[in-house]
Formats: C-alpha cells, sequence, structure tokens
C-alpha cells in the first residue's frame, strides 16, 4: 500500500511456496488477495513478488504477462518490488548455502536478473520507483580468489547496463539492490562501502552506479551483525549508496542459558542457514555458519557471562518468540526511526517473515494470513506513530 510521503509498503510473497509461474500466481490468488482485503479494502494493494527463475520464464510470455496485468487492474493490485534473490526452489526441501546459487559470478545471475527488470519495467506503475532485491554478491565460502570478485563486478556492471536500458526505454525509475547476509560476500556495511568503491573505480564518473545499483538494507540480518542502524545507515549514504529498499524483519535474540540452548533446538531445521553472531560483553564478534555448529559448540564450551547470540531466523515482527527469546525489533525501530528524520531515504519497504513453514509449533497457532494480518496491523501502527499513515 502507499502511505504518505510517497511510501510502499507490501508484504514478500517468499513466504509462499510456489516454483512456477502457476503456482505463484495461485498463492497470490489465495493468500495475497485474503490479507489485502483485511488489511487495505478500497486501496490499492502492494505486492511485493517473488519470483525464481522459472516462474520469471513463464511469466515473460507475452499473453501471460498481458493478463497477470489485467490481473492487476481488476484487484486494485500494484507491484513495486521484486525479490530476485532466491534463483530456484525455497521452500519444502533444503536450501541452506544454494539460496546464493548461482552467485554474480555467473551468466545465470545476470540473465535472471535482466529478465526480472524486463518484467518490472512493464508491470510497475508510472510514476512509481522499481526495485530487485538479490543476492550479496556471493557466500564466503564459495569465493576462493579475487578473479572471482573480478567477474562478479563487471557481471553487476553488466546489470547496471540493463537497467538503465530498461528505465530508459520504460520511462520508469529501476534499480537493484544488494542485500548484505552473515557470512556472505557482503556482510557488513564495511564490506558493502568497499565494494561499491572498487565498482566505482572500474568505471570512475559513470554515474549509473549511484542511480541504478544499492542495497537493500535487511534490519534482520545487519542486526544479527550487531550494527547500530543510525551508523550503518549513515555510512551507506556518507559514500553515496542507494538505499533501494529495507526489509523490514526482526531477528531471534537471545543469551544462552543452558534452557535457553535447549529451547533453541526447536529452531533448528535443515531447510535455512540460520548463522550465529555472538559477543560478550561488547567483545569482538564470533561466527557460527549455522545453528546446529553453534549449539555443539556451546554444549562443548563453558557458558560465559555477558554472552549475546543473535540469529538469522526471522521471527514475526510483532510477537515474541518464547520463554528465554527476545528479538532484534529495536534495529527496525531505529530504522524506522531514521526514516522519520529523514522521509526521502528510502520508498521502498517490505515485511519479509519467510521462516512460516520452519517456525516452532508453539509460533504457528494461526494461519499464515492472520499472521500476515497481525504484521501489517503492528508495522503500520509503527509508521502511524512516526507521521506515516495510508493514502
Amino acid at each position: 500500500m502507499k502511505l504518505n510521503h510517497g511510501l510502499h509498503l507490501a508484504y514478500c510473497t517468499n513466504i509462499h511456496r510456489g516454483e512456477s509461474w502457476a503456482q505463484t500466481f495461485d498463492a497470490l490468488q489465495k493468500y495475497t488477495l485474503a490479507v489485502r482485503d483485511r488489511v487495505s479494502a478500497g486501496r490499492p494493494y502492494a505486492i511485493g513478488l517473488r519470483l525464481g527463475a522459472d516462474a520469471a520464464r513463464e511469466l515473460s510470455d507475452k499473453t501471460t504477462l498481458a493478463a497477470f496485468r489485467k490481473w492487476l487492474d481488476k484487484e486494485n493490485c500494484y507491484v513495486f518490488t521484486i525479490n530476485g534473490f532466491p534463483y530456484g526452489r525455497f521452500h519444502g526441501a533444503r536450501v541452506k548455502e544454494q539460496v546464493y546459487a548461482p552467485d554474480w559470478t555467473t551468466r545465470e545471475r545476470v540473465d535472471y536478473t535482466n529478465l526480472l527488470f524486463d518484467l518490472l519495467a512493464e508491470i510497475v506503475p508510472a510514476g512509481v520507483e522499481g526495485s530487485v532485491s538479490t543476492v550479496p554478491v556471493s557466500y564466503k565460502e564459495f569465493i576462493k580468489d579475487e578473479r572471482q570478485v573480478a567477474e562478479c563486478r563487471a557481471n553487476l556492471w553488466r546489470c547496471v547496463e540493463h537497467i538503465e536500458r530498461a528505465s530508459r526505454a520504460s520511462g520508469k525509475t529501476l534499480h537493484l539492490g544488494l542485500e548484505p547476509e552473515p557470512l556472505c560476500y557482503l556482510e557488513t556495511t564495511p564490506e558493502t562501502v568497499k565494494f561499491f568503491e572498487q565498482m566505482r573505480h572500474d568505471r570512475p564518473n559513470d554515474l549509473r552506479l549511484d542511480e541504478h545499483l544499492g542495497v537493500n538494507y535487511d534490519c534482520c540480518h545487519l542486526a544479527v551483525e550487531f550494527e547500530n542502524p543510525a551508523e550503518a545507515l549513515g555510512r551507506l549514504l556518507q559514500h553515496r549508496i542507494k538505499i533501494s529498499k529495507i526489509h523490514l524483519s526482526s531477528a531471534l535474540k537471545l543469551w544462552p542459558t543452558p534452557d535457553a540452548r535447549s529451547a533453541l533446538k526447536s529452531f533448528a531445521d535443515d531447510i535455512y542457514f540460520h548463522q550465529v553472531i555472538s559477543r560478550t560483553n561488547g567483545g569482538p564478534l564470533a561466527r557460527h555458519k549455522d545453528l546446529d555448529v553453534a549449539l555443539i559448540h556451546a554444549t562443548a564450551h563453558a557458558p560465559v557471562a555477558g554472552e549475546e547470540w543473535r540469529i538469522h531466523f526471522h521471527v514475526p515482527l510483532h510477537q515474541r518468540p518464547a520463554e528465554h527469546f527476545d528479538t532484534t525489533a529495536d534495529h527496525l525501530l531505529g530504522v524506522l526511526d531514521l526514516v522519520r528524520q529523514q522521509p526521502g531515504l528510502c520508498s521502498h519497504f517490505e515485511m519479509e517473515t519467510y521462516t512460516w513453514e520452519v517456525m516452532p509449533g508453539v509460533m504457528k497457532n494461526r494461519s499464515v494470513v492472520d499472521q500476515l494480518v497481525h504484521e501489517y496491523e503492528w508495522t503500520l501502527g509503527e509508521f502511524a506513530r512516526r507521521g506515516f499513515k495510508p493514502e
């Protein structure tokens, strides 16, 4: 939906299963419209669309795309952003590190992302910017030498050129957002700044970078890194890095007592990565590849007073998970405070709690539609407290 000051808010449809276009469209009809009817009846309703590679190819058929555009008009809906992070299957089977593949070393990632922009240029409404979010260049373990990094930069420049052409041809403003994530090639805002400086060094004074490539700022990811929102966003803006989109998301946080670690086992799953970063009394960060790894490590070592764990597990925005646990909602609220001070900071906001299927049962005592409606209510309430209301 559209809020005042030109902001757009949606939930990301990657919470629903769907790899083909038929499956994706079925989820839109079954779930997205049901959410719309409860949170935005009578108003234009924004969709944060997740399109995997198969669905994107199928939607690019002219007849299929025309039918989707007609459906959007009929249902008073619009698309302003596409989640182009997961290329392939995202639910129901092991994803883990494969969510980053193909990465930006590959032509597959370039072609897929270019196709998303071709589609977005066709469906984003006139006068509304269009964004696509993507992987943070690669996963750190995938990168073995600097030649791969150079190829990533070259491929991203190829994509920037394509976005510029699509923007010029459509008359619309389009941009791509790299999404920093724990243990990925772009993990922190200092690493992100360094990468953008390298991109600029490759092509000095090419202003297309500033216009068409930026960052998808995921509040969960940066909170897991113990980054301060004012410092993190300030650092990006200081270095002229566009905030393409903001993911409104919260991570799991706890103090790893024996009881908390025992309860935490219910959050470990075989589908997604749940990177764990810990810090003791403001000291250096310790990183663990996945939740099960962190739990094994903790079992073999004596607990440390003052230690805090932050876990890459997206939890509902409106709900404290359970006894022993807290969330990083304070980071998200800090971001919204900055948006209140600078409404032009970013115009794209997307709630992204994709972990619905793997949440512990105690957190799933409602339907997915109810879950999404309650997230909207919480989020709209926080926006309203800062002077932003639906138009």
